[in-house]
């Protein structure tokens, strides 16, 4: 497995634990105990997935997400001893593609990493043209970016998966098993997470997200694109 990982972690200890697992699998890593850091390090090295505590000095984990997110799509896995259903649906609201709660098994990290990574890689590898475009949306499937008239919209990974699966349908609708098993690359799973990352797609594209135009619910059949404002794909 090939990778930059950042971690970004105020507990010494699981940096190195974290880090001695992770470099077994081939990976590089750079750490650092706080946001501010952080953000600096982003600057001049781009990693392929962030590992990010919650619970940091300054700048907690909940912020840095909300900030990052703005300007990068890079996969975020949080790590975290908050284990409540808010912390975990205020995290995947801000971005992050997976959450893991402390303690933890090391090689079940390992795995989850493994997974993002992958995820991260087929999603890059599946889209063979360059661009979708609908209404006045681009998607370009070589850098992972939804532009808008020109300016960029921040999406997560996952958000930017669930969009390309959904522009690869050409307006049918896709159930949440389907979306789940294209993006996830599993058969089972919570398929509420689905209506989550649904909701967050709205309130980025759409200009009334309680009444979609772009993305829409068909009932008994799952999400689609409307049709009448795709225009297609570009070279």
């Amino acid at each position: 497995m090939k990778g930059n990982i950042l971690i970004i972690e105020d507990i010494q200890e699981l940096v190195e634990l974290m880090s001695l697992y992770l470099l077994k699998e081939g990976l590089e890593i750079k750490s650092t105990n706080s946001a501010e850091e952080a953000f600096v390090i982003l600057d001049e090295w781009k990693p392929d997935l962030i590992i990010l505590d919650i619970n940091l000095p300054g700048v907690d984990g909940f912020e840095f997400l909300h900030k990052y997110r703005h300007t990068s799509n890079i996969p975020v896995l949080i790590v975290s001893a908050r284990n409540t259903d808010e912390d975990i649906i205020t995290g995947l609201g801000y971005g992050a593609d997976e959450y893991v709660t402390k303690p933890f098994s090391p090689k079940v990290l390992v795995a989850r990493v493994r997974s993002i990574l992958r995820r991260s890689q087929d999603t890059q590898n599946t889209n063979e043209s360059k661009s979708f475009s609908f209404g006045p949306f681009i998607l370009d499937y070589d850098s992972c970016i939804l532009k808008k008239e020109g300016k960029r919209i921040a999406l997560s990974a996952k958000e930017y998966a669930i969009l390309a699966c959904l522009t690869t349908s050409a307006g049918k609708p896709l159930g949440p098993e389907q979306i789940y098993r294209n993006v996830w690359k599993n058969e089972y799973g919570d398929l509420t997470t689905i209506g989550v990352y649904m909701q967050r797609l709205r309130k980025k594209i759409e200009n009334d997200p309680s009444n979609p135009h772009y993305i829409e619910t068909i009932h008994g059949m799952g999400y689609r694109l409307n049709s009448d404002t795709i225009k297609g794909t570009g070279l």
